[in-house]
């Protein structure tokens, strides 16, 4: 392995402690190495704390100058909630810089790099570590390009693809050690999603028990267009500003009320037959900054978010197990696809086996 690699792996390494910590911003690993030596590291997390530039070359102090930078993306060059660290690396007389990737912000992208060449700093893209860069900030890259967050339908399914029994649906269908891995799934997302029926059903709270920190609380959406939702379920009862019902402007308002009274945010996104506008709910989101949404709801949530289009991926875990029969529910019910012509494509499809004998499927939908 060459002493680039060696270096962008490490600071791939550092970008990557980020991870979940840094929402709305990006995960980025800096490293500053002179003469051979690693003599700063730095990786963000808390918007508005210092960038990984910065902290890189606060360890360095005056051995920054004549360094070379090793950075797994583009650095700023406008003022934010911090200034620019690309004038940061300028100011700190850097030789060179090596980066993973182009910043896909259309505030950064290409400014931060020409700012460092205009300055005399030789700047190389490392290409080569450009798809691990990326995935590091999955959610981040989407809602730069689209503008909305980047939305995961999440479920635990049979082999035969069922999610719950016509009865006793008691237990779990996939092992612990599948949950936890959920837990820090969850972890990544800014927010995560269920249906009234799921919540009726297990009086559940989808909080994060990952026990790591977070930037900001993970938000918790129950689509519930006649709001139905108990003042006395756990979700609500667990309220601390982070639970969000989506309803219709059809919900009885003493019901809002009362919600609301009991500290949820309720909020109408009319679609169509009486329904909550999934895309409405997604563009609300997006407006607020939230990166990432997880749809972690039941079979007629699951199909409403695949037909409205809303969903980017999928990640399904599954267990050795068959339901079988007709009355078990599918992981995406309602009026499907007429035809097998008209299936919902996927592509870039992922296995992750879950020892001794479980394993999980991510794939992205294949769109337009």
């Amino acid at each position: 392995m060459s002493d680039h690699a060696t270096y962008m792996r490490e600071a791939l390494r550092l970008a990557a402690q980020g991870k979940g910590l840094t929402s709305p911003n990006p995960a980025v690993g800096a490293l500053l190495v002179r003469d051979g030596q690693i003599v700063g590291r730095g990786f963000h997390t808390w918007s508005g704390v210092d960038h990984a530039e910065v902290i890189a070359l606060r360890e360095a102090g005056e051995l920054a100058r004549g360094a070379s930078v090793y950075l797994t993306l583009e650095p700023c060059s406008h003022d934010g909630r911090t200034p620019p660290c690309a004038k940061a690396l300028i100011a700190a007389g850097v030789a060179e810089v090596f980066c993973a990737m182009e910043d896909p912000n259309p505030q950064v992208s290409g400014t931060g790099f020409a700012a460092l060449r205009e300055a005399g700093i030789a700047v190389t893209l490392l290409d080569e570590f450009t798809d691990e860069a990326t995935a590091l900030n999955e959610a981040f890259i989407h809602f730069m390009k689209t503008g909305r967050p980047l939305v995961m339908l999440k479920s635990a399914v049979t082999l035969d693809g069922k999610i719950a029994a016509p009865w006793d649906n008691s237990g779990w269908i996939t092992s612990e050690r599948a949950r936890a891995h959920v837990q820090e799934l969850r972890h990544q997302f800014d927010a995560i999603l269920t249906g009234i029926g799921t919540l009726l059903a297990d009086d559940c709270q989808l909080t994060d028990r990952s026990g790591l920190d977070r930037p900001r609380p993970l938000l918790r959406i129950v689509v519930d267009s006649l709001l139905r939702t108990p003042v006395e379920s756990r979700m609500v009862k667990s309220s601390n500003g982070d639970v969000l019902i989506a309803t219709t402007s059809a919900a009885d308002p003493e019901r809002k009320a009362q919600l609301e009274k009991a500290g949820v945010q309720v909020q109408a996104f009319d679609g169509v037959r009486g329904r909550v506008s999934l895309k409405k709910l997604v563009a609300y989101l997006a407006s607020q900054r939230y990166l990432s949404l997880m749809v972690e709801a039941g079979s007629k949530i699951n199909w409403a978010a695949l037909e409205e289009d809303i969903v980017d991926k999928v990640y399904f875990y599954y267990a050795p197990k068959i339901l079988g029969g007709l009355q078990s529910l599918p992981v995406a019910g309602g009026i499907g696809k007429m035809s097998r012509a008209e299936a919902i494509a996927f592509e870039r499809l992922r296995v992750h086996m879950i020892p001794p004998n479980e394993f999980a499927v991510e794939a992205y939908v294949v769109k337009g």
